[in-house]
């Protein structure tokens, strides 16, 4: 007898409960805890097929990370497209310091080469995005790019959010919420107050209407 054929959709589903099993144990009890026979458990499969679908355990990492960093790219792309691009990243970088995701990953760069390889190609990527867009924006803002650099103004504010997030994961909040006001105090100089969610998306369907 010859084996049925799988299909695509078969391929696609259980790579994809391979994928979502990995980031589940990873965010409940860390990077470390993930093995095939969890993942296989968890996804209800054999375990051979981790090494079918990814080839070694680097592999499967690498692509759950690539998941969720072009998810994170189709995000970045419409925050810098929003009328109000700084709050928009601001709010942005916050959320991703704040990821218990993005921190296991960068614990698990520390032991493995090939992931660290690969968050390094995507933090260039994310952030010549966000230069090419903002360096324009904040020429519009009559910002003086001699004085204040669009590079230097973008690492700053995802700087600060890391280092604020670092800082609480030992209970340390002491000045957290003065250098969070001067920041957005900054911001709104710039932007304005922040407007809600629906009056953006309003924002964005007009211009498109007008363009």
């Amino acid at each position: 007898m010859t084996r049925a054929r799988r299909s695509a959709v078969d391929d696609s589903v259980t790579r994809t409960a391979l994928l979502d099993a990995t980031e589940a144990l990873m965010l409940e009890e860390g990077y470390a805890a993930v093995t095939t026979r969890r993942l296989a458990t968890r996804a209800g499969v054999n375990n051979g097929l981790v090494y079918y679908y990814f080839g070694t355990m680097d592999g499967l990492f690498i692509e759950l990370f690539r998941r969720g960093a072009e998810r994170s790219l189709d995000r970045l792309r419409a925050a810098l497209r929003s009328p109000q691009p700084l709050w928009a990243l601001w709010e942005l970088v916050q959320e991703s310091s704040n990821n218990a995701r993005t921190m296991e990953f960068t614990a698990l760069a520390n032991h493995r080469k090939a992931i660290r390889a690969e968050i390094a190609s995507y933090s260039r990527t994310f952030r010549r995005l966000q230069l090419e867009t903002l360096s324009d924006v904040l020429k519009g803002y009559g910002v003086d790019s001699d004085r204040w650099p669009p590079a230097s103004l973008i690492l700053a504010m995802a700087s600060i959010s890391r280092f604020l997030h670092i800082e609480e994961a030992f209970d340390i909040d002491i000045g957290h919420r003065e250098l969070i006001a001067v920041v957005e105090r900054e911001i709104r100089a710039l932007e304005g107050d922040r407007r809600p969610a629906d009056d953006e998306a309003v924002d964005t369907v007009a211009g498109r209407r007008a363009s």
